[in-house]
């Protein structure tokens, strides 16, 4: 079940109520006459007049879940009209298709349009359909796609199956996912891409780069805030008013005191509270190794500065002639190791507030 994102369908405006037949409303989703498109406006009227979705349910036979469906899907539609899709999408979607078009409703309006004919092109089912939708809104983060793939829906497939084909040891397994890949590439450089985990050196014992440890604050109770300490009862006027203003900067709640000395609070995570001298790094995810085309965003990476000694499966702060690295190294370096990463800590998301709170959207 889901909520569509705020700015992706057209709402309709909220109809007159003295205009709406619920009676005809009704009768048409009990006989179920015209089309799907049509009842997904009945029951979005007849719950904007104030029918819940269990009452429709039994006046109509339509289910709660039902409902949701073919209204997104409604919607989605006639997103898909007013940017013009091809007439072969407009005839296949007229009877059928509601689970086809409800699994686009992540998509802005143009990349449903993208979507749909592709889907249609390829004859695909809802399950296929979701795998368009995830590909596109994944290919839509990044500021440039991945080396070798276009933005094409095809592209953007096939280069899921890429990933997932290049992070599988079982032979059968990476075979079926190069051959999907194949199938849904679109350009030559794709299937070159694609082609290529076919001679690269499978099964030799070779070590990939470990995941860097992302966190991302979600609670509210993950964002303590720092706060000046006035000493304890009794204490004077004059040692009040010289307590100085705390004042937070960034995402990461940045406290400046005494001069230089700068502090910023993090949870108390068991990684954290483990480590026996955390110091914080600020930088950006474009500084770090192995991000790829990544959209850029600031983070705290955290170091325990006692752990000096490598192992492979983590990233290291080293000394580079003088200059702070993050590197990770799958044999033991020749340069002083100064501490090891424990996380990397993403700013809090700020949810958008406006977002619609319409009664036939459910959140996922």
């Amino acid at each position: 079940m889901t909520e569509i994102p705020p700015g992706h369908p057209d709402h309709d405006p909220q109809p007159d109520l003295e205009t709406v037949n619920v009676e005809d409303l009704i009768k048409l989703l009990r006989r179920k006459e015209s089309n799907w498109i049509e009842w997904g406006g009945a029951c979005q009227q007849l719950q904007k007049a104030g029918y819940t979705s269990q009452v429709i349910f039994e006046e109509t036979g339509f289910e709660p879940i039902q409902q949701n469906q073919i209204i997104v899907a409604s919607q989605v539609y006639t997103t898909l009209m007013k940017a013009g899709v091809s007439e072969a999408v407009r005839s296949r979607f007229q009877r059928t298709g509601s689970d086809i078009l409800y699994e686009l409703r992540i998509l802005t309006q143009p990349e449903r349009a993208t979507a749909a004919e592709f889907i249609v092109a390829r004859n695909l089912d809802s399950e296929g359909a979701r795998e368009v939708a995830k590909a596109i809104k994944e290919f839509s983060r990044r500021s440039n796609p991945p080396e070798g793939f276009s933005r094409h829906p095809g592209d953007a497939v096939a280069y899921q199956y890429w990933k997932l084909a290049r992070q599988q040891n079982d032979l059968q397994e990476r075979s079926r996912l190069i051959a999907r890949g194949l199938m849904f590439a679109h350009t030559q450089e794709a299937r070159q891409q694609i082609e290529q985990l076919l001679t690269e050196g499978f099964g030799k014992n070779r070590r990939s780069a470990p995941r860097l440890p992302f966190y991302r604050v979600e609670a509210e109770e993950g964002l303590p805030r720092l706060l000046p300490v006035v000493g304890q009862l009794p204490l004077t006027t004059v040692t009040w008013q010289e307590l100085p203003v705390v004042k937070t900067t960034g995402a990461f709640q940045l406290v400046q005191v005494s001069g230089t000395q700068t502090l910023t609070a993090i949870p108390g995570w068991q990684v954290v509270l483990k480590a026996q001298d955390p110091v914080a790094i600020l930088c950006n995810t474009h500084q770090l190794v192995n991000q790829g085309s990544e959209k850029s965003e600031e983070v705290l990476v955290i170091v325990d500065r006692t752990q000096q000694e490598w192992d492979p499966d983590n990233y290291f702060i080293v000394d580079r002639s003088g200059q702070l690295a993050i590197e990770w190294f799958s044999e033991a370096p020749n340069l002083p190791i100064l501490g090891r990463i424990i996380l990397v800590m993403r700013p809090k998301k700020i949810v958008d507030e406006s977002l619609s709170h319409d009664v036939w959207q459910i959140d996922e």
